[in-house]
């Protein structure tokens, strides 16, 4: 997608209109009299097409200089092309000039870049030059009539196909820039509808995180009372332990809901080489859920470079390694390594596949089952808002390919 159109646009596509002029006006010194044998008054023409060139270059130089163009700044531009164009015709016809059109694609210039007001008074200026220079003008010396008319009929024919083809550049242009501004805002309202959901959830995770601790507790004291049970037999105990080494993870990841509400750094400020974090992630993963296979393959170089982790993309990982486990709990694999600037994760899986009408992770899946729910929501957020990106692809052979791709320099401590 192209960039979205900024204020100064409209001022650079008229310094490159106002070049065009000049070189048609120089054509018009260099070429009438030659071709048609009409004496041209260059000592009158020559400063306008000059002092033109002179207001370009000032008009660069200020461009270069702000952030920001306003409306009467812009309607001033095309009051300086209108009186230029008008001084010219003065010198060469006036209104019988068919270089006279030329003004027209001013007037829709004026139109499509500024406010109603300014518009309507540009072409007001515009008309009473046209009605001025139909009484005040100096004449040419045309000396063959019958050879001037035909002249002058394609001379217009000439104007009008140029003035065409003006306006419909610019114009097309206008358009062209309209449509990526409408897109970028219909992009933001989106993120900003999107970020509303996310902060939603991180609310509801507050409240259910402080409803939970007492029945966790609970859970907790019955699982280490079977653990210690001496009437069980060795399995059942082992489950009992296996339950309670559970619930302890449950009140962890509680408990740092609260530790890492409003923090965006994972390890509170410290560095860690990108393999080492990378193994822990994977690592806290097995202990949530030892019974999928977790494969791990992680080349980041040597030495891997430091960062400091975004504490909702560690979560995103996560989120996307469960997602696999879900659809394929024969077995996950996860590859991560430094790709250019970038540090790429890729899990595969060897599921059913990806839904075919799945919304991007912009919104949750329901459905048990699914794999892709709020999780796949918040992991989207997370890495966009580090300028990363998620992306899945089928896997040969069937299943899923999940890669996650982060900018080192949105990492970088």
């Amino acid at each position: 997608m192209s960039r979205p159109p900024t204020s100064t646009d409209a001022l650079h596509r008229l310094i490159g209109l106002r070049w065009l002029s000049i070189g048609a006006m120089l054509g018009v010194l260099l070429i009438v009299p030659r071709l048609l044998d009409i004496p041209l008054p260059g000592r009158s023409l020559l400063p306008v097409a000059a002092a033109l060139v002179v207001i370009n270059g000032l008009s660069r130089w200020r461009l270069s200089r702000i952030a920001d163009v306003r409306a009467a700044e812009l309607f001033g531009q095309l009051c300086i092309d209108l009186a230029a164009w008008s001084a010219f015709l003065y010198f060469t016809g006036g209104a019988t000039n068919p270089l006279i059109s030329l003004l027209l694609p001013l007037v829709a210039i004026g139109a499509a870049t500024l406010p109603a007001a300014w518009a309507w008074l540009l072409a007001a200026l515009a008309v009473t030059s046209y009605s001025l220079l139909w009484d005040f003008n100096e004449q040419l010396d045309i000396y063959d009539s019958g050879l001037a008319v035909h002249w002058h009929l394609a001379g217009m024919w000439l104007t009008f196909a140029l003035s065409a083809g003006v306006i419909v550049r610019y114009v097309v242009r206008m358009t062209a820039a309209i449509r990526s501004r409408d897109l970028a805002l219909a992009e933001a309202r989106e993120a900003r509808l999107r970020n509303a959901r996310i902060v939603a959830l991180g609310n509801l995770a507050a409240g259910a995180a402080h409803e939970l601790g007492t029945p966790l507790g609970t859970m907790a004291i019955v699982a280490g009372e079977l653990a210690r049970n001496p009437a069980l037999d060795d399995d059942t105990r082992a489950d009992a332990e296996l339950l309670r080494t559970q619930i302890a993870h449950c009140k962890t990841i509680l408990g740092g809901l609260t530790l890492r509400a409003g923090s965006l750094r994972a390890e509170g400020g410290s560095t860690l080489a990108a393999d080492a974090w990378l193994d822990g992630i994977a690592g806290r993963w097995r202990s949530l859920r030892p019974h999928v296979p977790l494969a791990v393959r992680i080349d980041c170089g040597c030495p891997a470079p430091q960062l400091v982790a975004d504490a909702t993309l560690e979560q995103a990982i996560h989120n996307l390694i469960n997602n696999a486990a879900d659809a394929c709990a024969a077995g996950v694999e996860c590859e991560a390594g430094i790709a250019g600037t970038e540090l790429v994760v890729r899990v595969l899986d060897r599921g059913a596949g990806m839904p075919a009408a799945l919304p991007a992770g912009r919104e949750a899946i329901a459905g048990p089952g699914a794999g892709l729910g709020i999780g796949l929501l918040l992991a989207f957020g997370a890495v966009e808002r580090c300028g990363g990106r998620i992306a899945f692809a089928p896997r040969p052979g069937g299943g899923t390919v999940a890669t996650l791709s982060l900018p080192l320099s949105s990492l970088h401590p």
